[in-house]
């Protein structure tokens, strides 16, 4: 069987579904409804946060070449740091192999962070795991301090994130 061809039927409709090799920025614009998106920062390499991407998301990226996402809790299109001013340039954007996740490495202006709690990175806490977990070790913070005030940034603005 050819790698880039998948003729099994799907349990949803009795067409045969062919799945093609995909090189160009149009064919890899017709992939799922919401991607997962990662970012990394472009100096450390530290992951930095996880979004979504929709269509219009992606092109926006593509053609700006500053990160957007599908805010699902707000329902809208994002331009990360429209509020904020921590605006993340892409450097290089890529596509997974079955094409419904991007990576994006990117600097991001102002304090570099890209938490919207205030930390640089999304991830500032560490699971314990196998050893550690089994000996009760709680969450390990990576981060020893917030680059900025969120309530300073954003006001009142309803904040999805339970700290």
């Amino acid at each position: 069987m050819n790698s880039n061809t998948d003729t099994s039927r799907s349990t949803w409709a009795s067409a045969p579904v062919a799945l093609h090799a995909r090189t160009t920025v149009e064919q890899v614009e017709e992939g799922p409804e919401l991607a997962p998106k990662f970012d990394q920062d472009a100096d450390s390499g530290d992951v930095l946060m996880l979004g979504y991407m929709n269509h219009e998301a992606f092109v926006k990226t593509v053609q700006t070449g500053e990160a957007y996402y599908w805010s699902r809790s707000r329902k809208t299109l994002w331009h990360k740091g429209a509020t904020s001013g921590l605006v993340q340039v892409v450097e290089e954007m890529r596509i997974d192999d079955d094409q419904d996740a991007v990576w994006l490495r990117v600097r991001v202006s102002g304090s570099g962070a890209s938490c919207h709690v205030g930390y640089r990175s999304c991830f500032y806490r560490r699971i314990p795991v196998g050893k550690e977990h089994e000996a009760g070790k709680e969450l390990v913070f990576t981060e020893s301090s917030k680059t900025f005030d969120p309530s300073l940034i954003y006001g009142d603005a309803p904040n999805p994130t339970l700290l």
